[in-house]
């Protein structure tokens, strides 16, 4: 049992990362609220609650084109990662065939390759197929990227499950897509939940893909956008924090609605083999 030492030790520390973590934070919400024609930065109060560096940000920096196209990309690569990894995890997970470990190997490798070491020779096999400059080079990639991730940690997720659960479900008649469907995937939401949060937030903040296949303004996704916002804006700080919030909003918001499945989809399935 931990002494009263060691808790407040513990207290201490987590206290001092949550300050070094909120800082910045606050220095850009407090710099996105100020005046434009402040020019101060960092951690100080705002000269008021301006909520129109928003507004402008929004118009001047066409985020509301930039936006649709990251949902797109994003809602599509979560949708179709996610049902990829479940099956892929499960036949791993459950069953046995041979070239099992040679082909989890093979995903295991799209979780050690970096995206910078592939991209040059991707953008040349995607034109070939005639795919870039479409959002098809954005969502193909990333999907790929992501089922690797997903595949490896529904994998953990389905060794772990109860076995007796299982096997109760094939002794009633149940088939293997309905013991997936209808008994472990119910059953694996807090983990579900974790891979969709983690797949959402590489695929939306996702810049190097997006900055090489396309070039339209048309289909340029929000962090690349803040980007070109930025250099049309360098001395504005005001609006530049502000369209930096408006980035990184979704993002907070959807780990805000799924954060207690996500923390209990990262402290349970992930960790049992």
């Amino acid at each position: 049992m931990n002494s009263r030492g060691e808790r407040l030790a513990s207290y201490v520390i987590l206290a001092l990362f949550s300050v070094i973590a909120l800082v910045p934070v606050l220095g850009v919400l407090s710099t996105a609220f100020s005046s434009q024609r402040s020019l101060r930065t960092g951690f100080a109060l705002p000269d008021g609650l301006h909520l129109s560096n928003f507004a402008d940000a929004w118009t001047r920096g066409h985020f509301g084109a930039y936006f649709g196209s990251s949902a797109l990309v994003t809602v599509t690569v979560v949708i179709a990662a996610g049902l990829f990894s479940i099956l892929a995890g499960y036949a791993f997970g459950t069953m046995r065939f041979p070239g099992t470990t040679l082909l989890f190997s093979v995903f295991l490798i799209g979780l050690t390759l970096p995206e910078e070491a592939l991209v040059v020779p991707l953008y040349f096999d995607l034109r070939w197929a005639g795919l870039t400059e479409t959002y098809w080079s954005l969502i193909l990639p990333q999907t790929a990227q992501s089922v690797a991730f997903g595949t490896f940690w529904m994998r953990a997720y389905f060794r772990s499950a109860p076995r007796p659960l299982i096997e109760a479900a094939r002794i009633d008649g149940a088939s293997s897509w309905t013991t997936l469907w209808r008994v472990l995937v119910p059953a694996g939401r807090p983990a579900i939940t974790t891979m969709v949060v983690i797949t959402f937030m590489w695929t939306w903040n996702e810049f190097l893909l997006p900055l090489v296949m396309v070039s339209s303004d048309a289909l340029r996704t929000v962090p690349l956008g803040l980007v070109f916002f930025q250099g049309q804006h360098s001395a504005e700080f005001s609006l530049l924090a502000a369209g930096a919030v408006l980035v990184a909003l979704p993002v907070v918001i959807v780990y805000i609605i799924l954060q207690r499945r996500f923390i209990e989809g990262m402290l349970t399935g992930s960790i049992k083999e």
